[in-house]
């Protein structure tokens, strides 16, 4: 019914309706008359009912978490309501002067001409476009703008009242995306940013924004964002050791492929894609790693193939320091030796830049059987005993020894040096790195342009074309449309995350199906089923004591908020709403104390040093709350909280005004998109931009990098910052959270699904399991870090947890559930599984048998403390027939129509 008069598609011959079939796009506003000829023209005599029709679109995608049709419809009714003013209201032409005393003019009755503009019924002038509204697409952006989404880019700073009279990112999702994120999602320039931090956006911005589910859920636009009490915690490393002095201002990464180079003596491997690089005594030492496999675990092996270094070490060499970093790259310099390496996400070459004349070093723990340079001696082919060959490349010619012993010394050399490994060793792909070489990236960025789309831009010096290396999931992702690129199928390298192909072009689009953000199951529930699922709930409600809640973890405790939460939601859906009074009492009682800081025995607390929150137990025992004192697991914790907080600001709106700032806080800690001087938070403290999918891992310090156990609750924290961002009317919440979500639901899909037949991994381990336990940058382990990997059914759970709506997108392929139950199953007749782990494999066998999942699930003694009954029949009962599937790909979005 919407797209009858709402429809963006303007491919006549692939659409059912007309585009905008109301909207006059030159006059701005709607026509009544239909196919009735008039001598006068087009009319319209009711422009309220105009109005009501946009703004109903809008709200319909409010309802469904389609944040594109509240954008769209929020927009046209800003345009039908500035037109009414323009057009339909009559004003008095004649305005006497001021009188001599120019105060009467400045009342709210009559204000000047220059900030009439900026109120919500009329639209900004066109030099504040960049700030108060989204460019149009031919307008360049600001270069600083790149970093943030929106105006409410970081969810600490809720956005104003009155952001309800526009639209979001992509007004149009049918129109082409700009350049830079700025262009589509309306960040503020440079010196508008640091708004969009640490404080609410100014009156100016409120243009952007659509119209909230509800009114009473809009705070005062002078409402202050919120912090924590600040603490001193006494478990955390100092950050001074290895980041540069001008970087300890802002907020730092607790979570990036590098922390590696930040933690104790900075001296274990960081795996770049394809490279893994330790830095020890001004060294750089470098890996193409080989790799170890077993049915139970991969392992990348780290050998120092090559080593660079100034030759003349100072006798005390300083620690490497991390000068600069971004979404896809950091700057290493060691100050002592003259050398700054420049290590980019998936480069195929290690890049070093060598200031003032200085002698090299190139080490080897290999015998050296050749090292030929070219005829200028700007290359140098290094062929290794262990049938490696390295080229090296100089931007201006080196003198290298040649009489293969190691170390190979330079004569005083200043510039660039650039070493790759050469694919097989074969000669052929030679010409491939040849004419590349002299093109180096610097720094690389990860832009939001529009819903469920990404950009990488990286910044290069030299000349001639860029050379980048994309794993799998790039290679679906990538937009061939949108992307001037050059992908070089037969030009690969190994990696433990699958083959990288070579892709030539300094800018990559990504495009990923949309996936709807919904409260309720997608197919819903039948009404023959409800009171099977009232009986479970009502004894689920009747057994909610806050009182009685023994644990004082951060993690349980959210799951244990989370899972009341779901009872609100499944109350909704079978029209049981007697219960939602004893659930929202629970949520209150459950929730205040954290917010509020009167929790006995933990809480909440803001630390500076590196930026976030921490709570009291972590502050000051590195164990406590499973290391969330140093930042591990952020995503997890606070994804239930926030999926509690946004179901009791949904069915008690009055309290979501009321901790509206605190809400936002809590998910600000992991999903802030900007990165600026004054945020209290990192840039999206969990993703990893290259990787597409979050750690969890903190500061704590691994030979094997980064790691994640549980994708699933990954995803749950970036659902709930979309139904944070539903609840309070902020479409550019729910458009990050709703995107972070669908790549993590991807990534999981791609490196934890391990699916018969694939040749993502070795064979012994595909044959031998159907799931990966925990992942880390350098190891796959068929093992949870609670259980054996032979405890499959613990495997299963933990990639499950928490069943919601959003499950059935992560799993979504029914012939890969059904062998992972069948694999899973017999592990259940092993003395001492739990019943919570159980629950977990029956629902996944509902997906295919709902009938004999559906009594095994009756026969349950427990639940995790997570789930519950009534969570588990509402899965039941909302699956649809075998063989249908939903998910990615499947659920209808308005922005999926134009992608």
């Amino acid at each position: 019914m919407a797209m009858d008069f709402i429809n963006l598609g303007s491919k006549q011959s692939s659409s059912n309706y007309p585009r905008l079939r109301c909207l006059d796009m030159f006059m701005l506003h709607s026509w009544a008359g239909g196919l009735t000829e008039f001598r006068d023209g087009r009319n319209q005599g009711s422009t309220t009912e105009a109005l009501n029709a946009y703004y109903s679109a809008a709200l319909m995608g409010l309802t469904y978490g389609d944040d594109d049709l509240v954008a769209t419809g929020s927009m046209l009714a800003a345009l039908e309501m500035h037109a009414t003013k323009v057009c339909f209201a009559k004003k008095n032409p004649y305005k006497p002067p001021p009188p001599p005393s120019s105060y009467p003019s400045q009342t709210m009755s009559s204000p000047p001409p220059e900030e009439e503009s900026q109120t919500m019924s009329s639209p900004p002038p066109e030099e504040e476009s960049e700030t108060t509204s989204p460019p149009a697409p031919s307008s360049p952006p600001a270069e600083d703008e790149c970093e943030t989404m929106s105006p409410t880019a970081d969810p600490s700073s809720p956005p104003p009242e009155e952001e309800s009279e526009t639209v979001s990112p992509t007004a149009d999702p049918s129109s082409p995306h700009a350049e830079d994120e700025s262009e589509t999602m309306g960040s503020p320039p440079p010196e508008e940013e640091s708004q969009t931090l640490s404080s609410p956006p100014p009156e100016e911005e409120s243009q952007t924004k659509s119209p909230p589910p509800q009114q009473t859920l809009r705070p005062p636009a002078a409402a202050a964002s919120f912090l924590f009490p600040e603490t001193q915690s006494t478990v955390l490393p100092d950050p001074s050791n290895f980041f540069s002095q001008d970087l300890l201002s802002s907020p730092l990464p607790t979570e990036s492929f590098f922390q590696n180079f930040a933690l104790k003596n900075g001296d274990q491997p960081v795996y770049i894609h394809p490279y893994a690089v330790k830095s020890s005594s001004a060294t750089l030492t470098i890996s193409y790693p080989s790799h170890s496999s077993t049915s139970a675990f991969i392992h990348q092996i780290f050998t120092a193939d090559l080593a660079i270094s100034a030759t003349q070490k100072p006798d005390s060499p300083q620690p490497h320091k991390i000068s600069s970093f971004n979404d896809l790259s950091v700057t290493l310099d060691f100050p002592s030796s003259n050398l700054s390496f420049y290590l980019v996400r998936g480069s195929p070459f290690i890049t070093c830049s060598v200031s003032n004349a200085t002698s090299l070093s190139i080490s080897t723990i290999h015998s050296i059987v050749s090292c030929s340079p070219n005829d200028s001696k700007t290359k140098y082919t290094i062929k290794l005993s262990n049938n490696q060959t390295w080229l090296v490349y100089t931007s201006s010619p080196i003198d290298l020894a040649t009489n293969c012993l190691s170390p190979i010394t330079s004569n005083e050399f200043s510039g660039i040096v650039r070493i790759a490994i050469l694919p097989d060793s074969d000669p052929k792909f030679e010409a491939t790195l040849d004419p590349v070489s002299p093109c180096y990236p610097v720094s690389g960025k990860a832009i939001f342009t529009k819903p469920f789309a990404l950009e990488y831009k990286w910044e290069k010096k030299g000349s001639g074309d860029l050379l980048m290396l994309a794993h799998p999931l790039h290679l679906q992702l990538l937009s061939h449309e949108d992307s001037d690129v050059t992908v070089l199928e037969d030009f690969k390298v190994k990696s433990i995350d699958g083959d990288l192909v070579g892709v030539v072009g300094d800018s990559w689009s990504l495009k990923l199906d949309p996936i709807l953000i919904t409260w309720h199951s997608n197919r819903g529930v039948g009404e023959e089923s409800y009171a099977e699922i009232v009986s479970a709930l009502v004894k689920d409600v009747g057994e909610l004591n806050s009182s009685g809640i023994a644990t004082k973890s951060s993690y349980f405790y959210g799951k244990l908020i989370a899972r009341a939460a779901r009872l609100a939601l499944i109350a909704e859906e079978v029209a049981h709403l007697e219960v939602i009074p004893t659930i929202r009492k629970f949520l209150k009682e459950t929730i205040e104390p954290w917010l509020a800081g009167t929790f006995g025995g933990n809480g909440f607390l803001y630390d500076k040093k590196w930026g976030g929150i921490v709570t009291k137990q972590g502050a000051t025992d590195s164990g406590a709350d499973f290391g969330f004192g140093l930042y591990s697991g952020h995503h997890y914790h606070l994804g239930y909280f926030v999926y509690g907080i946004s179901v009791l600001a949904k069915i008690d709106p009055a309290w979501g005004r009321k901790y509206r700032a605190q809400a936002y806080s809590l998910t600000a800690d992991y999903l802030t998109v900007g990165r600026h001087s004054d945020s209290h938070y990192p840039r999206i403290r969990c993703f990893d931009f290259y990787k597409l999918h979050s750690w969890r891992s903190g500061l704590n310090e691994s030979a094997d990098g980064r790691n994640q156990e549980s994708t699933s609750e990954a995803v749950n924290a970036y659902y709930s910052a979309a139904l944070l961002g539903l609840v309070y009317g902020d479409t550019h919440l729910v458009a990050t959270g709703s995107m972070l979500a669908a790549l993590e639901i991807r990534a999981a899909q791609i490196w934890w699904h391990v699916k018969e037949g694939s040749n993502m991994y070795e064979q012994d381990f595909t044959r031998e399991n159907r799931l990966v336990g925990v992942l880390w940058s350098n190891k796959r382990d068929s093992a949870v870090c609670f259980a054996p990997s032979e405890w499959k059914e613990c495997r299963l759970g933990i990639q499950l947890l928490p069943l919601l709506p959003i499950t059935e997108a992560l799993f979504s392929d029914a012939g890969f559930i059904r062998d992972l139950v069948t694999w899973t199953l017999p592990s259940l007749s092993r003395e001492g599984v739990g019943e919570g782990w159980k629950g977990f494999v029956y629902a996944l066998e509902g997906i295919y048998d709902k009938e004999g999942a559906l009594g095994k699930i009756k026969n349950l003694s427990g639940h995790d403390d997570g789930n519950s009954l009534t969570n588990l029949l509402w899965w039941i009962h909302s699956r649809g027939k075998e063989g249908q599937e939903v998910g990615l790909g499947h659920n209808v979005s308005w922005s999926g129509l134009y992608h």
